[in-house]
């Protein structure tokens, strides 16, 4: 199965309260089969970008997922993992090892990095976490 991810990450006070939002679609229907913002009560953006991207990609192996198309407003996220940047820091190195390990796990994945506003359904997700200071889950809504 196909499916297109869109994560996001976040942080008020960087670091400080975070949250992640993950969105995951079906590629072929375009059916909706994960929506959910994750809280972390004391993380930076870029830690928070990362714990998304894991987040996402633990629930597309869980959903039967083989190929991955994953669009990302973090520049240096999708850079470090395209292996165009170093990863310098120790706090995102055992994150970024964490997330080549779970991609070996799939046949195949694109990852892209969009521009803000073509992730926007992630970034509400991530904030609405932050807000509540919990997880929050829309998957069952019944899109």
């Amino acid at each position: 199965m196909h499916l297109i991810i869109h994560v996001d990450g976040g942080a008020r006070g960087n670091p400080g309260p975070a949250g992640a939002g993950v969105v995951i679609r079906e590629a072929a229907s375009g059916r909706f089969l994960h929506e959910a913002g994750y809280f972390m009560a004391h993380a930076t953006n870029n830690e928070a970008e990362y714990h998304g991207l894991i987040r996402a990609l633990q629930v597309a192996a869980q959903l039967g997922g083989r190929h991955l198309t994953i669009h990302s407003d973090s520049q240096l996220m999708v850079r470090q993992l395209l292996g165009e940047y170093r990863v310098k820091s120790a706090t995102l190195r055992p994150l970024y090892d964490q997330v080549r390990k779970l991609l070996a796990a799939f046949q195949d994945y694109k990852l892209t990095h969009v521009l803000r506003h073509h992730n926007d359904l992630a970034d509400r997700l991530a904030n609405q976490a932050m807000d509540a200071r919990s997880d929050v889950d829309y998957t069952q809504r019944g899109r």
